[in-house]
């Protein structure tokens, strides 16, 4: 007997299969073989995965995933490095630092994600200023990138002389 955690996968032999989402927290029972691992609930089996003995850690079937992750599993590096690239070839190699600076390509999907949409509200030009120098300095999360681009959002974002009414009216109470 092992229990489904929140992810909806049960561990074997530190891999990890998938069952449908259903069954979060419930108790199954796992048969494996030399090539199949089959897992159970209430004597009725729920999941099949190939066995895995290298690759990747999770095997993961996409009907098991809730609808709402299914649009995720869409999501590859090559995707995020090609919208990367539609801004521009430094973006693109902010993309790839980001993605290859984590232990699995997958953890780095949330920060391309924030970037790509902190770069929506610049200009082209300006992301890729930001992006080589994010590059330059290390500074592979949304935080930093946020702060090198951050003051011309802003500035961008408002007529100039709501601006400076906005900056006065905090320099003054």
């Amino acid at each position: 007997m092992v229990r489904v955690s929140t992810d909806y996968h049960v561990e074997y032999k530190t891999f990890l299969y998938s069952v449908p989402h259903g069954l979060i927290r419930q108790q199954v029972d796992l048969r494996a073989t030399a090539r199949t691992v089959e897992i159970f609930h209430r004597g009725k089996r729920v999941a099949v995965h190939q066995r895995r003995y290298g690759g990747p850690l999770h095997g993961t079937d996409p009907e098991h995933m809730p609808s709402s992750h299914r649009r995720y599993a869409e999501w590859t590096p090559d995707r995020f490095r090609r919208w990367g690239a539609s801004i521009g070839p430094q973006t693109e190699g902010l993309i790839i630092a980001v993605l290859a600076s984590r232990p699995h390509p997958e953890q780095g999907f949330r920060t391309c994600l924030g970037i790509l949409r902190l770069f929506r509200d610049i200009t082209r030009d300006r992301a890729e200023a930001v992006s080589a120098r994010a590059v330059e300095i290390g500074g592979l999360n949304c935080k930093s990138i946020a702060s090198a681009s951050g003051p011309t959002i802003s500035r961008q974002a408002l007529p100039p002389n709501r601006l400076h009414h906005r900056s006065r009216q905090s320099a003054w109470p």
